[in-house]
């Protein structure tokens, strides 16, 4: 069994974000980085089934600059055999469809049979990229899971759905699952296996031999939103409050109109 997880490094979401000089993204120079915690779940589960399937081969790819190599080490530090850097310093600049296409260009003739994806980044948020790799690679795909099982050359998973609603599905093999937030607990890398990722291979492949698509839309504006007034705290007995709340829906808004 061949298995692929692919991976992003993003900022620490406790870091102070600024708007970057373009306007267009946002300032990366004092950001703390890690990996997506979505792809942190993604990365247990496929090492988890690598650890069952004795005799699988487990890779990890990530997108990015020089940084982005930190977050495949600490993959390779939680199971996983190799890792692929695709180097590119402006993947930031690039939307779903290019960052799936540059998978789906270097999976296409690696023959693997699963591939997990994090549900989506926790930047650019947009759920998009693993779904879009399925369907570039002509497999099927199951999104935001939350329960796996292997037997057979099969899946059994659980999908999370609104309200709280799951719905079991199973796909056979090739498929690909985007993995949502208590799919398991990702395990903390041992400073045994930390020495011994050190000794992992991890390639490094130019963005411009894998991406072969262009571009669908862009980002033309990044900006906070507008602060609006606070709310209007009404007290008093009922009745009155009745008539103040009727008197401000006629008077502030169209509702009453």
């Amino acid at each position: 069994m061949k298995i692929l997880v692919c991976i992003k490094q993003v900022p620490d979401m406790e870091s102070k974000f600024k708007v970057a000089a373009d306007g267009a993204w946002y300032d990366t120079t004092e950001l703390a980085w890690r990996m997506n915690e979505y792809d942190e779940y993604a990365v247990e589960q496929a090492v988890q089934l690598h650890e069952k399937e004795k005799d699988s081969e487990l890779t990890v790819l990530t997108i990015g600059g020089d940084k982005a190599v930190e977050p495949l080490k600490k993959a390779l530090a939680m199971g996983c055999d190799k890792a692929v850097h695709v180097a590119d310093s402006e993947s930031y600049k690039k939307e779903p469809y290019q960052i799936a296409g540059i998978i789906a260009e270097f999976a296409k003739d690696k023959g693997f049979d699963i591939i997990f994806t994090g549900m989506q980044s926790q930047d650019r948020g947009s759920a998009q990229v693993g779904i879009l790799v399925a369907e570039m690679l002509g497999i099927p795909s199951v999104s935001t899971i939350v329960d796996f099982a292997y037997a057979g050359g099969a899946v059994e998973v659980k999908r999370e759905l609104e309200g709280g609603i799951k719905a079991k599905v199973s796909a056979k093999l090739p498929v690909l699952l985007t993995c949502q937030l208590g799919l398991n607990t990702p395990r903390y890398p041992t400073l045994p296996n930390i020495m011994k990722a050190k000794k992992k291979p991890l390639d490094t492949l130019a963005v411009a031999d894998l991406l072969k698509v262009d571009a669908l839309d862009s980002t033309e504006k990044m900006f906070f939103p507008e602060k609006k007034g606070g709310g209007l705290t009404l007290e008093g007995e009922v009745p009155a409050l009745v008539d103040k709340l009727i008197g401000i829906l006629k008077e502030k808004t169209s509702v009453l109109k």
